[in-house]
């Protein structure tokens, strides 16, 4: 269904989400996760005058062919947004339409997702051409904070399309570099490893001398990052400040009547934190964007659960990640009365499933 332009605002009692029916038949990713993206930049998807879905601008020869959404402002339009299915990677050999249309109509934003991975492009390299590479990715299940500063000034509330433009240059070069860094630092090029080679051995860059550097030059990468943080946390932990009924463990934690507002933390140096623990609450605060800052949203690790926390405070949990279990995962949840109820999972995604009790528990602490 494609609702009109007019001023008329369709009843959110009456009128189902267009995208929730497309998303059902599976061609516009995972409903939760889009459902996310969508409440990430505040835009009303039952405000035609905010969010055209369907949106239709015919193109040369080519005529009724629809993009999903397009994004109003002051009656023009202002991004264009295609979705895909959650189960594919995004490619732009499939989003010819997104080209078209962008330099059919007035728009200088682009954005083409699978509700986890948001790419936005923009004309940077010729007027009025979608650029082949984005100028931000965000992805949901890691989420950078600089880009979540960036895609705010693109909300319903702070719309800033030049200060976004300004900057999209930058942040196309700053990130598409960072991932190039990220991918020589995991897994080291020829010519990275090459590079690396000439500066530290004398002798000729031979096949044999090229594998022996290879894994030198991953495993040395490996260990400047490890060395860095421990840097950083041992300039943390040294300018703390401990009274000394702290350290010698004359003072002890207090007790609260709820189970949730426990001090849930233990301070045994053999709990790990794994890397799904740190993808589970990377998603738990995507979910939680719409209602705070991300900064605000905090995590705890313990032996039997990790924490998610809003303000990092034990009397505010958001939700608990269970995943010590060896063949079964689990996400606790919270009532109003800060009860907690466990509940199954079979992969990550599924956390967005509780991604309105989540914003509930949130906006019960504010």
């Amino acid at each position: 269904m494609r609702h009109s332009s007019s001023s008329h605002t369709p009843s959110r009692a009456s009128s189902a989400d267009p995208a929730e029916h497309r998303i059902e038949q599976g061609q516009c990713g995972d409903a939760h996760q889009h459902d996310a993206g969508r409440r990430s930049i505040r835009y009303d998807v039952f405000d035609p005058r905010e969010v055209v879905p369907e949106f239709t601008a015919d193109v040369g020869l080519k005529k009724g062919e629809k993009i999903d959404y397009a994004i109003m402002r002051d009656s023009e339009v202002q991004m264009l947004v295609e979705c895909k299915s959650s189960t594919i990677p995004l490619d732009l050999e499939d989003a010819s339409q997104l080209f078209r249309y962008f330099a059919a109509t007035n728009a200088r934003i682009a954005l083409l997702t699978n509700g986890q991975v948001y790419n936005f492009y923009t004309d940077l390299d010729a007027p009025n051409r979608m650029d082949d590479k984005p100028f931000l990715v965000l992805d949901l299940t890691d989420i950078d904070p600089v880009l979540v500063a960036e895609l705010s000034k693109l909300t319903e509330e702070t719309f800033d399309l030049d200060s976004v433009i300004s900057a999209a240059e930058e942040l196309k070069y700053v990130s598409q570099i960072k991932r190039a860094i990220g991918t020589e630092f995991r897994e080291p090029s020829d010519d990275w490893v090459k590079f690396f080679t000439a500066r530290v051995y004398a002798g000729s860059f031979t096949q044999k001398v090229r594998e022996q550097f290879t894994s030198l030059v991953a495993k040395a990468a490996s260990q400047y990052l490890n060395d860095q943080v421990n840097g950083r946390l041992k300039t943390a932990l040294g300018t703390s400040e401990f009274t000394s009924a702290e350290v010698s463990g004359d003072l002890k934690p207090k007790q609260h009547s709820s189970d949730a507002t426990e001090n849930e933390v233990d301070s045994n140096s053999d709990i790990v934190t794994t890397p799904e623990e740190l993808e589970g609450y990377a998603i738990v605060k995507a979910i939680g964007c719409s209602e705070v800052r991300p900064e605000r949203i905090a995590s705890r690790d313990a032996k039997s659960y990790f924490a998610i926390l809003l303000d990092d405070n034990n009397r505010k949990p958001i939700a608990r990640l269970h995943f010590n279990h060896r063949t079964q995962k689990y996400i606790g949840v919270f009532d109003a009365d800060k009860n907690e109820t466990r509940h199954a999972i079979g992969s990550l995604d599924e956390i967005y499933q509780f991604a309105e009790v989540i914003r509930a528990s949130i906006r019960g602490h504010l």
